[in-house]
């Protein structure tokens, strides 16, 4: 079989499988057993589709209920004390992932610079680490009934500890000497498995700016891990960007075999004499297992020829570039996706299919090839061509435009503006409001499915939103919130939906990938130039006004968030991009404030995420991101409050980057840390109003109103009740009406306590 690696698969199911089990679990209408049930349909399935495209080293224990993070947590018994009184091994661990009602989740940030969110592990020093092998036993034997000697993916030791939080000491890196040793237990017991068994170490913390530290405990690791057996083989592998360093420390330790990224690294050229010199394997990321365009087949075994004029053949691994966890499942199931587009895309499924035709053309030449390779590659070579110069990408109107702006700044400075929007809005101290989205009903997701696909006339679509708007902007009054939302009733996804309203985004069908549990996302496939035809929220957000004095915000999404949340043609840079989407928000603020509506939230969930993950590449970044974000809202006038949301964010080194994005009132994450991340805009004397968010909207546990009034005591401790706005911290779109209420209802009457 030919020599080639998959460093993981998606979990969720090719039709969200795992998603609906896991939810009806949660909602009592399924046991324990029938989520295991499908799991195992899933593993079975997804293991089959690899062994069908000759994939040679095919993972277990890539699977998860929820998270891989969070699945090494109880591997290595990293259980937060609060949580320690579970004893049911089930309970224990979603609640651990999502909270119960009488302990706080673990919290969730991004992995990397990805839209996948994993829950943060905490380090304690009266912790007491023990080893809890089961899951990856089972799924290892699991893979052995189904035919496949897999090889077994575990987060790596450094990186684990790196992608932690400590709680009560100030190193994370004291834990070190105490999670080492687990983790050597862990390796001997897997020595048991098989006469010999192969483990992928995944160690991304090394694709960013480290210390001499990380790569000495990097060193004294794997010096460790791979002197335990000499049955087991291990892979430390690294993705999303170069990891030069480590690899000068990885190829003096005994491990087997290194996995770098080739597509989103391309400097990890650069470490090919060192691996040359050492007796390592080199796992080649070639495969882009990052974004969804069809790989350039030819042009990959081109750089494999390169790379193996430095490492001989038989050292070399053929490899996706990262997990396809980060891209949809199948193109399969898509029969309205355009075909010419279609063409151009490739998910998961498809790109094991190009990992072969790859690995084969390297290994063995194109006389060689099966039928179905050759074919497979004349497709490629097709789909490749008629992408480049296809009319339907370029728009020299757009970039004609984007050529031509001038003005990326506002009429005056924050200090007048706020000045005037004070005196219009009349706001009360404190003000209340929520993020933007309502829970997003079975009942409303019908309508939506109705009305696209023709079940029901354009008018009955547009009575069911106007009546669940009403219901909305209903209950906000009773509750008393001090600035309305309309819901979002009419949005199916807060990217999706302002792509299928502008030129030069398509949609997938069933193109659904991960975001964090149960959560899934579609984004849009970005393939052409941007440019806006018509109006998109106006008609709902001036309907909602209509029914109420108070302030109601207009919601849209912002320039670099719906580009970071797509899928981003790779034919041009992303910062041109970025600013044809700019102006298409522009326009639709300009048109908001002409009806009359006071503040815009422009949401940047995802500007954080995008940054690059090496120092020496955000300099580009911010000054795209930035103008990007200042291009949408230049337009806005001195009595138009702009607001901006922001997602699980650490804003320590980007603070001076947000104080440049110049919004009037930035809306937080904070519920699940506390004052800490506040602290970072006491710090630097931030001007600007802040929502920091009181309770955590991603559990479905109602917050006392003591919880939430502790919290506000917490965020007034740092800063003034002149600069506060309180909020929950995130769309409440994935909750249930039944949790939102009391919460919403909570959260007014702990305000009005300080008031």
């Amino acid at each position: 079989m030919a020599k080639n690696w998959v460093i993981g698969f998606p979990r969720i199911g090719e039709q969200r499988e795992l998603k609906k089990a896991l939810e009806a679990y949660w909602a009592g209408e399924l046991s324990f057993g029938d989520v295991e049930k499908t799991a195992k349909i899933l593993k079975k399935r997804h293991w089959q589709y690899q062994k069908d495209n000759e994939i040679e080293y095919i993972s277990c224990n890539d699977f998860s209920l929820y998270d891989n993070m969070l699945d090494m947590s109880v591997t290595l018994g990293a259980i937060p004390k609060r949580f320690k009184d579970i004893d049911d091994e089930n309970e224990l661990y979603f609640s651990m992932a999502r909270g119960n009602k009488n302990a706080t989740a673990m919290s969730m940030t991004k992995w990397l610079n990805t839209n996948y969110h994993y829950i943060v592990p905490e380090l304690s020093k009266s912790d007491r680490y023990s080893l809890n092998i089961k899951k990856i036993k089972e799924e290892y034997l699991e893979a052995k009934e189904s035919g496949i000697r897999a090889k077994i993916n575990l987060i790596g030791v450094v990186s684990y500890i790196a992608f932690s939080k400590a709680v009560d000491f100030e190193d994370r890196f004291e834990a070190f000497d105490r999670i080492l040793p687990i983790y050597e237990e862990l390796v001997s017991e897997i020595a048991k498995f098989d006469d010999e068994v192969v483990v992928q170490f995944d160690e991304p913390l090394f694709v960013k700016d480290i210390t001499s530290k990380e790569l000495s405990l990097l060193k004294i690791a794997y010096d460790r891990l791979s002197s335990v057996s000499t049955n087991v083989k291990i892979a430390v592998v690294t993705y999303f960007e170069r990891s030069n360093e480590a690899t000068k420390v990885l190829v003096n330790t005994n491990i087997w075999a290194i996995g770098l990224d080739f597509i989103y690294g391309e400097k990890n050229i650069e470490s090919l004499d060192d691996i040359a010199n050492s007796d390592k394997v080199l796992i080649a990321g070639v495969i882009d297992g990052r974004n969804v365009w069809v790989s350039d087949i030819e042009k990959r075994v081109e750089l494999l020829k390169i790379i193996s004029k430095k490492i001989e053949k038989d050292r070399i691994i053929v490899s996706t570039s990262c997990s396809l966890l980060h891209v949809p499942f199948t193109l399969k199931y898509e029969e309205k996706l355009d075909n010419e587009i279609k063409s151009w895309i490739s998910f998961a499924v498809e790109k094991l299919a190009e990992l072969k035709v790859a690995t084969n053309l390297f290994f063995r030449g194109e006389k060689t090839l099966s039928g179905s390779d050759k074919e497979l590659l004349s497709a490629n070579k097709r789909a490749l061509h008629f992408r480049a110069v296809s009319k339907r990408i370029h728009n020299e109107s757009v970039k004609n435009r984007v050529n031509s702006i001038e003005k990326i700044d506002r009429e005056q400075p924050f200090e007048e503006r706020i000045k005037v929007q004070k005196k219009i809005l009349s706001l009360p101290v404190l003000p209340t409001t929520t993020i933007g989205s309502f829970p997003q009903t079975p009942e409303l997701r019908k309508l939506r499915r109705d009305f696209k696909n023709k079940n029901i006339s354009k008018d009955e679509y547009e009575k069911g939103i106007k009546e669940y708007i009403d219901d909305c902007v209903a209950f906000q009054e009773e509750c008393g919130l001090d600035v309305l939302v309309h819901g979002e009733p009419e949005r199916n996804d807060m990217v999706e939906y302002f792509g299928e309203m502008l030129e030069g985004f398509a949609f997938s069908q069933n193109g659904w990938v991960q975001s964090y549990g149960s959560r899934c996302v579609k984004p849009p496939l970005l393939y052409g130039d941007v440019s806006r035809t018509k109006a998109m929220t106006v008609e709902w957000i001036t309907y909602a006004q209509s029914k109420t004095d108070k302030p109601m915000k207009g919601m849209l999404t912002g320039p670099v968030t719906i580009l970071n949340w797509s899928f981003v043609r790779d034919d041009q840079p992303k910062d041109v991009t970025a600013r044809q989407i700019a102006l298409s928000i522009a326009d639709e603020i300009d048109d908001l404030q002409k009806e009359g509506i006071k503040i815009v939230q422009v949401d940047e969930a995802a500007f954080k995420e995008g940054y690059p993950l090496r120092n020496e590449n955000r300099a580009y970044y911010e000054k795209w991101a930035v103008e990007s974000f200042k291009i949408s809202t230049s337009v806005a006038k001195d009595k138009t409050q702009i607001h901006t949301h922001m997602c699980y964010s650490d804003f320590n080194d980007i603070i001076e980057t947000i104080e440049a994005m110049d919004a009037d009132v930035i809306t937080i994450e904070t519920s699940r840390s506390g004052n800490r991340l506040l602290k970072v805009f006491k710090r630097v004397g931030y001007k600007k109003e802040i929502g920091p968010g009181v309770y955590d909207i991603h559990s479905p546990r109602i917050p006392s109103v003591d919880e939430i009034k502790e919290q506000i005591t917490k965020l007034l401790e740092v800063l003034p009740k002149e600069q506060l706005w309180i909020n929950p911290d995130c769309g409440l779109k994935t909750r249930k009406w039944e949790e939102v209420k009391p919460s919403l209802r909570n959260m007014v009457q702990a305000v009005k306590s300080f008031r």
